[in-house]
């Protein structure tokens, strides 16, 4: 039974009258994981599995959509910007560059070979080619990944990172030439998320406990939706996926930086108030955090599949209101099991390969633990 200990709670000091008193830190157990952040990446991923659900209901339904276009405005933008928080010890160390490789490209790899031959097997397409520079579906992030913590280093050594990534941005949406290569558009249009993550402190976090904040949340979220719901039938869902030029969504280049900048304003406000949402707590969940990259992947042969083979055609119940919720309750599941303990023992040789023999030992590490042995050595002789 998983059993976590109780953290320490850091005191504070009284707050002067006639102001709030500040929200006590709960700080994780040394070595430990912080019970918020994986938190946040499970209920992110559980919002990405579905709004992979909902996208064929948005083809005839309004609320589907509106629900739909808020989901994407802010669940890959968290997602991104968590994913640079944790980036941010990153440098060029051989370590880090063999965890890099086996954590992100190796399983990258994998998927596109297992993705394509499933593809083979459900289409009866023997011939579909495998393509390592072209990621298929949901293995874009992974690239994604792969490229933004590799450039860490830069990003931490420049000034004004953050506008830099958003000028980056808004060229790579005004440049239809841009290719689909290791999703390059993807890469450089959810940029300044990872950016911002990187450059992120606790305290930062720490500001979402206000309770100003908190109790503005939700309203602002349901907002939101009313707000996408009026949307939904004037504007274009594609702007909130990241992979188009504006030309290709039939738009001048000037409509670049208009809209660049208004979906990053809006995916942070809706960010902040999904962070200020997620429990602080111990939760039943808290653990799947843990596994939420192979939820992210392995759901994706699901979706596949319900795709491939016509599902949302074929049992049209699902596309009234007690469908929906049905569909929504099924993908929330999937996903939850996918991010389980029994999954992760089943899939860690492919997400979490060691391939120790694959790698040179670190001449640095090995001379450092020679020191310290011979230190060891002779301070027991001293003694």
């Amino acid at each position: 039974m998983f059993r976590a200990a109780i953290p320490p709670v850091r005191t504070v000091d009284p707050a002067p009258e006639g102001q709030q008193a500040p929200v006590p830190r709960v700080e994780p157990k040394s070595g430990g994981r912080d019970p918020f952040f994986d938190n946040a990446k499970y209920l992110a991923v559980v919002l990405v599995a579905m709004g992979h659900t909902w996208e064929p209901l948005t083809h005839g339904g309004r609320a589907a959509m509106a629900l739909y276009m808020t989901v994407y405005t802010f669940h890959m933008p968290a997602f991104v910007l968590i994913s640079g928080y944790f980036s941010r010890g990153f440098d060029l160390s051989p370590a880090k560059l063999k965890r890099l490789i086996t954590g992100v490209a190796v399983p990258y790899v994998v998927f596109e070979v297992l993705y394509t031959y499933f593809q083979r097997w459900l289409q009866d397409t023997p011939n579909e080619p495998i393509s390592l520079t072209n990621p298929y579906y949901l293995d874009w992030f992974l690239a994604a990944l792969f490229i933004w913590r590799l450039t860490t280093p830069v990003w931490k050594l420049v000034r004004w990172p953050v506008p830099l990534a958003l000028v980056i941005a808004v060229l790579a949406a005004a440049s239809p030439e841009v290719g689909s290569d290791f999703a390059l558009r993807r890469v450089l249009q959810f940029l300044p998320f990872f950016i911002l993550g990187l450059h992120l402190k606790p305290a930062h976090f720490d500001l979402l406990r206000q309770r100003a904040i908190r109790v503005a949340a939700a309203p602002v979220m349901l907002g939101a939706v009313v707000f996408a719901y009026w949307a939904a039938p004037r504007m274009n869902a594609a702007w909130f996926r990241q992979n188009d030029a504006v030309q290709d969504l039939g738009m001048p280049a000037w409509v670049s930086p208009v809209m660049e900048l208004a979906l990053f304003g809006c995916a942070m406000v809706l960010t902040v108030c999904f962070l200020a949402l997620v429990p602080r707590r111990q939760t039943w969940f808290t653990k799947l955090g843990a596994g939420t990259l192979y939820g992210y992947l392995l759901h994706g042969f699901a979706i596949k599949t319900s795709r491939w083979f016509g599902w949302y055609d074929t049992f049209l119940w699902v596309r009234t209101p007690a469908g929906e919720i049905v569909v929504t309750v099924l993908a929330a599941t999937l996903i939850t099991l996918l991010c389980t303990s029994p999954v992760r023992r089943v899939f860690r040789y492919v997400m979490e390969p060691k391939l120790a023999w694959a790698f040179k030992d670190d001449a640095a590490a090995v001379a450092r633990a020679r020191v310290g042995t011979a230190d060891a050595v002779s301070s027991s002789s001293a003694s």
